[in-house]
């Protein structure tokens, strides 16, 4: 595809987002009006009882399934799943969710709390509709580290490989520039430049290509990815799951492809927590030139970012946690105009 296929993006009438992976268990967090919570979500996909059984487990990750309507097309994508398939399938069952409908899955970037769930929903979905499409890129696939202070490195876990996804059913597409995602409703981008002056990412972060090889740093994590939609008559709902590129970046860029429209939601991770804590002030003011109608952080934005935020922003930041359903659209159902 060429640079101009954002300008392909298609507007869609509704998108849905169900939370099935995050860090944070907590139905009694405030939402916005547009958000429904966990337990009535549980209760409506037939929990008789609310309990440790029949609610979700949290766990360091993150995991979305949205669903698109346009006009009569609708269109079911996973973005990211999560550390562990049996949490993940738990999950799904709680919430009532049909695997059977996801057509496509989009990787965010090459880490396990983002992959490691990938094998048992993969075959899940296979059950059910035959072979998801998986979205990656080649640099998904190197092995990762970290340094430690003590100067140690402790590996974490690989991610599966487009050969182990394609064993369990998935059609692989390992391709490292921007595309389009069913019929034109989703947006899955290439590489995020890194424009801003102090989003230089994360000195402890390793990589090298096999075991046999030495670690060498890696603070950009050049592999991840952003997903955009286009909802109609409310403008742009961006996913940034971890946001290694810098949510700053992630935003200039968004704005760079769109010209004109409003980024209505940035939904995803931030990674302002630990060590990048000394990047929230200039990343809260960083975010007021793009006039973001809601921030909804979740998994890696740590409490600290959140409270700055929510101190700068007010109402238009919300904490995401598992369980909750989100419906981005001009009308939502169960929500009442004003007078």
């Amino acid at each position: 595809m060429t640079n101009r296929t954002a300008t392909h993006l298609l507007p869609v009438d509704a998108l849905t987002v169900d939370v099935i992976t995050d860090n944070v268990s907590d139905t009694y967090v405030s939402k916005t009006l547009f958000a429904v919570s966990e337990f009535t979500n549980v209760v409506n996909a037939g929990a008789g009882v609310i309990s440790g059984e029949t609610l979700l487990a949290a766990n360091l990750g993150y995991g979305l399934l949205l669903r698109t309507k346009r006009d009569d097309t609708e269109h079911t994508l996973l973005f990211d799943a999560g550390p562990e398939g049996a949490i993940f399938l738990r999950n799904v069952k709680n919430l009532g969710l049909d695997l059977g409908s996801v057509e496509a899955i989009a990787v965010s970037h090459g880490h396990w709390d983002h992959m490691g769930a990938l094998p048992e929903a993969i075959a899940a979905i296979c059950e059910h509709n035959g072979s998801p499409t998986v979205h990656v890129n080649s640099g998904m696939f190197n092995e990762r580290g970290v340094l430690l202070k003590s100067g140690a490195v402790i590996p974490v876990a690989n991610v599966p490989t487009p050969a182990q996804m394609e064993a369990l059913g998935g059609r692989v597409v390992n391709e490292d520039g921007e595309r389009l995602l069913l019929d034109g409703h989703f947006y899955y981008s290439g590489e995020i430049p890194r424009v801003s002056s102090f989003e230089k990412g994360r000195t402890d972060h390793l990589s090298r290509p096999g075991p046999n090889d030495q670690w060498r740093p890696d603070p950009f994590l050049m592999d991840e990815r952003m997903l955009v939609v286009h909802v109609r008559d409310l403008g742009l709902i961006v996913f940034s799951a971890c946001s290694h590129a810098g949510i700053v970046n992630v935003c200039t860029q968004v704005q760079a492809l769109f010209p004109g429209l409003p980024i209505h939601a940035v939904m995803g991770g931030l990674h302002l927590g630990g060590v990048m804590e000394t990047l929230i002030p200039e990343t809260v003011e960083g975010l007021r030139p793009f006039d973001i109608g809601h921030i909804i952080t979740g998994h890696c934005t740590g409490w600290r970012a959140l409270h700055a935020l929510a101190e700068a922003y007010g109402e238009s930041v919300s904490q995401s946690a598992i369980g909750t359903t989100y419906t981005f659209a001009a009308d939502p159902p169960g929500v009442a105009k004003p007078d």
